[in-house]
């Protein structure tokens, strides 16, 4: 395997200083095969999965044979039994999309229904509906936009998408975590905390795109496609689902850029736009341009890069913006910073008079230049708080509606939510941050309970009782990154 290969098969890749004295072999992480990427979705409803699976492994094997080879027919791969798997894979209590049609309505007359959407999809016939628009709230008190799209056309984008992946698996840079099969939030955290803790990181560039989904161009993301897809009814498909429109208030706005959150097939445009848009050139750059060591973890439009020296950081920084600029997007001025970090961060800013490093954060966790019981340097993973402070004001809500409710109805409830908040941010380090958690939920629910009737006195150590019945206690529930991470990226 030559250098190129393995930088193109790296997961979190660093690099040496190109002036070194000799060639000196590269230290990278191998990617996470695409053996277990796939495996995820072979769950078999029929036999009919087993011929819909070996015709994608087809796809595979010849996207990962012919790196620059143009695929003219993917069509024919979208059948009856890939629409009927991309049925079942929907959830079923899903919000309908301006047809009104529910996921048990077409349940009914399920293969009936399958045959008409297969006959419009090959023949031409399948017209795009617009996106409902629907606000949720963010953290920070702001709306995210989403997109509810028809379930008819959920089905047929989750379809293509399928065969889409079979090609795209094979080119995408090890780095890119977001959305893509097989990985998770908590693999792109797993490999920002080793390449943190292993490589000689200094300087952290904690970059954000700014309004991406909305913002990208609709006529470079189908440019982009059609480097390796040459099947034109492919593509004509994607330029309906970009045409459809979004429906807000009764009003239909069709845009030129954008392609709506929450939608199936949505984040797969975002990683292929941002493959062609950053990771070929971010990689590249690291390779060519940089001085000293260079990691990179991205997580669909979150980009977060650590450098050995200030120099390489800025002149990534400049490289950065220029790069975005060409394919009409821009970093986010206020969430895009340069930040002094890693294990030598706290020493260096001593000496200079300056206070402890700052932290940044990635993907619902605070990123903490901490120090272990031995006093080694040791990275902490913290619960951002307006994160904790949004849920909190979620289940404030929720108990509001449950009041009346029986205590173990409550009580099963609340188990199944701490359960879920537990599964996500039970991390090494985070300990605290789970208690304060249990604690903030305990004293709502004792609230909640003093509420429904004026009579009622519950005391403390009665609610202390009920918690320690139905709620979960604090515990790690994930093992140290360095750990998974050496199981799944195995040198």
């Amino acid at each position: 395997m030559n250098g190129r290969e393995k930088s193109d098969s790296a997961v979190v890749a660093t690099k040496p200083a190109n002036k070194a004295g000799k060639p000196a072999a590269e230290w990278v992480e191998p990617r996470a095969g695409t053996k277990g990427n796939t495996g995820q979705t072979n769950t078999c409803r029929a036999q009919e999965r087993e011929s819909v699976s070996h015709g994608l492994e087809r796809v595979r094997q010849a996207a990962r044979q012919r790196k620059k080879e143009r695929f003219t027919a993917l069509l024919h791969h979208v059948t009856v039994d890939l629409l009927r798997e991309s049925f079942h894979a929907l959830k079923r209590n899903a919000a309908a999309g301006v047809d009104g049609m529910t996921w048990q309505y077409f349940e009914a007359g399920l293969e009936e229904n399958l045959l008409r959407l297969h006959t419009q999809v090959q023949s031409g016939a399948y017209r795009a509906l617009p996106v409902r628009r629907q606000y949720i709230p963010k953290p920070d008190g702001k709306q995210r936009p989403l997109g509810i799209a028809a379930l008819e056309d959920k089905i047929v984008q989750r379809a293509v998408v399928e065969v889409l992946n079979a090609i795209y698996e094979e080119d995408f840079i090890g780095f890119s975590y977001g959305f893509r099969p097989g990985r998770s939030q908590h693999d792109a955290l797993d490999a920002l905390s080793v390449a943190i803790d292993r490589t000689p990181v200094n300087w952290i560039l904690d970059a954000d795109i700014r309004n991406f989904f909305d913002g990208l161009s609709q006529e470079w993301l189908v440019r982009f496609l059609e480097h390796r897809i040459g099947d034109q009814r492919i593509i004509r498909l994607v330029r309906k689902w970009l045409k459809a429109g979004v429906l807000e208030d009764g009003e239909l706005s069709v845009s030129d850029t954008g392609t709506p959150q929450g939608s199936v097939a949505s984040p797969l445009f975002a990683n292929v736009y941002l493959h062609y848009a950053f990771d070929l050139w971010a990689e590249r750059w690291r390779r060519k341009e940089a001085k000293g060591n260079v990691v990179i973890v991205r997580y669909a439009d979150d980009i977060v890069a650590g450098f050995e020296h200030e120099a390489d950081a800025r002149h990534f920084w400049d490289a950065m913006r220029a790069r975005l600029e060409k394919f009409e997007l821009a970093l986010h001025p206020d969430k895009t910073r340069l930040l002094e970090f890693g294990r030598n961060a706290a020493g260096r800013r001593k000496r200079r008079g300056l206070g402890r490093p700052e932290t940044f954060t990635f993907l619902g966790f605070i990123f903490i230049c901490g120090r272990s019981r031995r006093g080694a340097f040791q990275l902490h993973r913290k619960t951002r708080g307006d994160r904790m402070r949004a849920k909190l004001r979620h289940l404030k809500g929720e108990f509001r509606r449950r009041m009346h409710d029986p205590i173990p109805e409550q009580g099963k409830w609340l188990k199944q939510v701490v359960q879920g908040y537990f599964a996500y941010h039970a991390v090494p380090t985070n300990f605290r941050a789970l208690s304060a958690f249990r604690h903030h939920v305990r004293e709502l629910w004792m609230r909640t309970l003093r509420r429904r009737s004026q009579k009622d006195r519950t005391s403390w150590e009665r609610m202390t009782r009920i918690a320690d019945t139905w709620l979960p206690r604090p515990r790690i529930l994930h093992p140290w990154p360095d750990q998974r991470f050496a199981v799944k990226h195995p040198r």
